[in-house]
């Protein structure tokens, strides 16, 4: 059984001109242990589904249709208090930007103290135990000492990682992870892409892992799905999706990553850009940058089929393109 499901998740944002739809009919699962992969360009819809099933969405955005399930039990219409108990113990979150996750008045040690006692069983003093061992864990040294000092004490990639450990510290069953090694060094960023593989193995924990960077997603994720203008442009097995990309989009990606084995002196790159809410074309939103569109895909949108191993919303896949 899935941990988490999204069925047809549809995020809407009302304007004085009009209603824009920034996720349109999101389906995806992530099973307890897996590691799921979300990538895209910016402006895709990666952040937004995050937050959707955080239920931490900015209004006056608001989840108009679908439902957001974890382990079985509809949360996306809870209210703010009821999300209040889920979040931190059940889903864990590691934000983009750090300084607006840290409280600057409190000490590294009160915020993560607080946490674990608000939602583990456990003393003062083991809380404190357990918040400097998740500081050790997450690559903070004299561990011991910083966990009294405040956030501005603390390096940009210093405080990314105590937003992790602030992520894991009351053992959550989910954890939406924001571009979690953005500040990071390459060695930071191989402990913590190491760490999150551990809370998955060690706790049966799921994770969305968002991200631009295809190392991180190759070396961490067991599937990964690719977001475009708000929907699923191709999910599917990890390898599979970097080798054997079924979509245009997605194959496009692929070929703009540096190739140690290759002498080209230019990079691929996908012409044009990702169109905005309210200009969203008809047909396959990519249409107007696919190198492979043909008259349907400017007509018609394509529902996520059977490509291969993977799944990819492309009228290339279907049996009467033409």
């Amino acid at each position: 059984m899935s941990l988490l499901q999204v069925k047809n998740l549809v995020v809407e944002f009302p304007s004085r001109h009009g209603t824009l739809r920034a996720l349109d009919d999101i389906s995806f699962d992530i099973a307890p242990g897996e590691i799921l992969g979300v990538v895209g360009e910016s402006g895709a819809g990666k952040s937004l589904t995050g937050a959707a099933i955080i239920g931490l969405l900015e209004p006056p955005g608001r989840v108009a249709g679908g439902q957001i399930l974890l382990e079985g039990q509809r949360i996306d219409h809870l209210n703010n208090d009821e999300m209040r108990h889920i979040r931190g113990r059940k889903i864990g979150a590691i934000f983009q930007d750090p300084l607006t996750s840290l409280n600057p008045l409190y000490s590294i040690g009160r915020q993560l103290t607080e946490t674990i006692l608000a939602h583990l069983p456990v003393t003062p003093q083991e809380a404190r135990q357990r918040a400097i061992q998740l500081l050790k864990d997450t690559g903070i040294s004299a561990a011991e000492e910083r966990i009294d000092h405040y956030p501005h004490q603390f390096s940009g990639g210093m405080r990314q990682r105590v937003v992790i450990a602030l992520a894991l510290a009351a053992e959550p069953q989910l954890i939406v992870a924001d571009e979690p090694t953005t500040a990071l060094d390459v060695s930071i960023q191989a402990q913590i892409i190491s760490l999150l593989k551990k809370v998955c193995k060690d706790r049966g924990a799921a994770v969305m892992l968002i991200t631009h960077d295809m190392g991180v997603i190759a070396e961490t994720c067991d599937r990964v799905a690719v977001l475009y203008a708000g929907r699923v442009a191709e999910i599917g097995p990890v390898h599979q999706v970097i080798n054997h990309p079924a979509h245009p989009y997605t194959a496009g990606l692929m070929a703009s990553i540096p190739d140690m084995d290759s002498d080209r002196e230019r990079l691929n790159q996908i012409d044009g850009a990702m169109p905005r809410l309210n200009a969203i074309p008809q047909g396959c939103a990519f249409n107007p940058r696919c190198p492979k569109a043909f008259d349907r895909c400017r007509q018609d949108r394509p529902d996520l089929v059977q490509a291969g191993a993977n799944m990819a919303a492309c009228w290339l896949h279907d049996g009467s393109a033409s």
